[in-house]
């Protein structure tokens, strides 16, 4: 079940455009921001609406996503065994109607959904470089019965 507090550790930066006649600007991320911890890589994932990218979670390193194009729909849950959110499962909307960096911590499972009708592009932020010798990503597959989500659209 979603719940409304927010897992220990997860963090919200709302991102602010400066538009004018041109368009519009839009800082992500600086290294001078509370939320900022360090810079290990950055990379954007283009994703087709429907397409669901989960479940993971990290042990060393911290996401940090802000989606630039598009919609999409993030799950997150509390699997940490020393964690006083542990078990809560939270849902963040990110994207142009929302435009907001979401930090997720270590140990926290999550993934995403695009939903709307266009691609989405998500930029990540994550404080480790990958390594493709040792990845520092643990599975589950996007509908695993350990995990209470539902990726479906709730109507109402």
């Amino acid at each position: 079940m979603k719940s409304r507090q927010m897992i220990t550790g997860v963090r919200i930066k709302q991102l602010k455009r400066m538009v004018d006649e041109r368009g519009y600007l839009m800082e992500m991320l600086r290294r001078d921001d509370d939320i900022y911890e360090q810079f290990g890589q950055c990379y954007v994932s283009l994703n087709y609406p429907g397409v669901i990218r989960a479940w993971h979670y990290h042990k060393m390193q911290e996401d940090l996503w802000v989606v630039v194009k598009g919609e999409v729909k993030a799950g997150l849950y509390d699997a940490r065994e020393d964690s006083p959110t542990k078990g809560l499962v939270n849902e963040v909307f990110l994207g142009e109607h929302n435009p907001i960096l979401l930090r997720i911590p270590v140990g926290v499972m999550h993934g995403y959904k695009t939903i709307g009708v266009e691609p989405s592009l998500l930029v990540n932020f994550p404080t480790l470089p990958y390594n493709p010798e040792e990845p520092d990503e643990y599975r589950e597959p996007y509908n695993s019965e350990n995990i209470p989500y539902d990726w479906d659209i709730v109507m109402g």
